[in-house]
């Protein structure tokens, strides 16, 4: 059973009762559910994922001190470790994970405030540049189960993904860095022999391509070592994941360098495709470049899109 689902019995079997019978005072204020770091959150865990920071476990989320106090909260969070040590085989952790606490008891907005910066999530346009896509998608994943306030669920819309300017910004200068590295840069270096540059110039266009698809589906790419699975679930374009996975995995003899060389252009005509489909580019042609600057100037406003097209990458 996977650690979501795992989280969700034990919050109805144990963590839901012990909130209504000794916490309705401040039921309608509270959200609880299972979001942020860990693979658990994305639903990519496996067995090998338990053999470390793995749990039952679950969030409880509270507004700040204005509407519940510092008492209350300090009693919620020891009702929360009052729960069961071990549950479906699984036992809780007795020592916090690297990077700080995941489960139990938590202020909105102090949340939101470690995980991006900022209490209330609300960002003007150099603030977006600067967000971290991986915080972004650990902001957003997992499920939240029920949310009496409404808080936490209008900032989870708030952020679900980029506003279309920050999008069109990032995917312009991932398309112009898969032209650079994919399609002009790879063969050159191949036939300068540098077969070492050349695997780099492949890692850079798998890196920018990944990013692309997630773009055009309106999702954020979580931390690397999730990106191709992440990749696979799409709804558009999961396929790029085995083109680019042969890309940066095998060797550069001189027939893969040929297939290579078709793939590069294969996943550039999909993406080309895609781009159109959305009508996100005016240009007509298989170089990404002018697909670049074609999605950057349809960019609305003028700042974003005067600002150099690699700035948002």
């Amino acid at each position: 059973m996977k650690g979501l689902e795992i989280s969700k019995k034990y919050f109805e079997e144990f963590g839901e009762k012990i909130i209504r019978d000794n916490f309705s005072d401040i039921l309608p204020f509270l959200a609880c559910g299972l979001t942020g770091s860990g693979s658990e959150c994305f639903g990519y865990d496996d067995d090998i994922s338990r053999d470390h920071d793995f749990e039952p476990g679950f969030c409880i989320f509270i507004p700040d001190e204005s509407v519940v106090d510092r008492k209350t909260a300090f009693r919620l969070e020891r009702a929360y470790a009052q729960l069961p040590k071990e549950f479906m085989g699984v036992k809780r952790q007795l020592m916090a994970p690297v990077g700080g606490q995941r489960h139990g008891v938590f202020r909105i907005n102090e949340y939101y405030a470690e995980k991006l910066g900022a209490p209330d999530c609300r960002f003007d346009i150099k603030e977006w540049f600067t967000l971290p896509e991986e915080a972004l998608a650990e902001s957003v994943n997992g499920e939240i189960f029920f949310d009496n306030y409404g808080l936490i669920t209008d900032i989870r819309k708030r952020i679900s993904f980029y506003p279309s300017d920050i999008k069109m910004k990032k995917l312009a200068g991932h398309l112009l860095l898969m032209a650079q590295s994919g399609q002009y840069n790879y063969s050159r270096c191949m036939a300068h022999g540098e077969t070492g540059a050349a695997q780099l110039s492949l890692f850079e266009f798998a890196k920018s391509a990944i990013s692309t698809v997630f773009l055009l589906n309106g999702k954020y790419k979580p931390f690397y070592k999730w990106s191709f699975r992440a990749l696979r679930s799409l709804e558009i374009l999961p396929r790029a994941a085995d083109y680019l996975e042969f890309l940066i995995s095998s060797d550069n003899s001189k027939e893969n360098t040929e297939n290579k060389q078709v793939i590069i252009e294969t996943t550039a005509s999909e993406i080309i495709d895609e781009l159109m489909r959305q009508n996100l580019t005016s240009a007509i042609c298989g170089d990404l470049e002018k697909h670049a600057y074609s999605v950057n100037d349809k960019i609305e406003n003028a700042e974003i899109r005067n600002m150099h097209i690699l700035s948002a990458v």
